[in-house]
């Protein structure tokens, strides 16, 4: 698999030990605001697929229920009104390609917050369109193989209309059109596979090859940077780092 897949998944993995639990709190709270607000107002994860994603992605992270509720409340009431997603795009130290989505209720600041990251770690902040081109926007749903082999998984999920797997240890991720990551996690879900994640992702469509330890350290730190940032929802790269230096 790719540094850049293989990251993601220790990332994930890690999870809230890596982010204080009020933090991570705050921007699951402030991912199923802004859910709500792109479904219309639909508050009824049934009805809203983006709102179960993030639902589910709360629940995973131990949120209590009182807290989903009320981000529920606050995205159909009027305090929800300045709540809008910001999308930044640039290279990161030694020239690899990066996207941040972010949710703010202030725009200037957040702006002003992740180009100061930007300016200080070695990236170059860019314009609307820079790099884009070079990401695909994707389901993906990461799975447990459970004794399954590769090619199991990927047979089950082709044939609910999966694109592409990729192995990841003991997961696997599977690769969807982003219309179809919901049929193909209940697909999955009926064959009894175990889902560990599901969630609309930018895939890069090339890897950025980084092959010395201080370029790869200075890549994740600066990453790490990003997605440490209060306002941060989620940092795609194109970076493809050794399985023996990311460990």
């Amino acid at each position: 698999m790719s540094g850049h897949s293989k990251w993601s998944t220790i990332k994930r993995q890690k999870g809230a030990a890596d982010t204080k639990r009020s933090q991570l709190f705050t921007k699951l709270s402030n991912a199923i605001t802004l859910a709500v607000r792109q479904g219309g107002g639909v508050g009824d994860p049934a009805l809203n697929f983006r709102l179960r994603l993030a639902i589910e992605a709360a629940k995973a992270s131990n949120m209590p229920k009182d807290n989903i509720e009320r981000a529920i409340t606050r995205a159909q009431g009027a305090s929800a009104s300045d709540m809008q997603e910001v999308v930044y795009e640039g290279f990161g130290p030694g020239g690899f390609s990066i996207i941040v989505q972010a949710v703010t209720d202030n725009k200037l600041r957040t702006n002003a917050e992740i180009r100061n990251i930007f300016d200080k770690h070695g990236g170059s902040f860019g314009v609307p369109g820079s790099v884009s081109y070079q990401f695909a926007q994707k389901g993906s749903i990461i799975v447990s193989r459970r004794g399954k082999t590769v090619d199991d998984i990927f047979l089950l999920a082709a044939d609910s209309g999966a694109e592409d797997v990729e192995e990841a240890g003991e997961e696997v991720i599977i690769y969807t059109r982003p219309e179809e990551l919901g049929i193909v996690r209940e697909a999955l879900q009926k064959e009894g596979i175990e889902l560990r994640e599901a969630k609309l992702i930018r895939k890069p469509l090339m890897l950025f090859p980084i092959t010395d330890a201080a370029t790869a350290n200075k890549a994740l730190s600066f990453t790490s940077l990003l997605e440490d940032h209060q306002d941060v929802q989620e940092v795609f790269t194109n970076f493809d780092i050794p399985d023996e230096l990311l460990e």
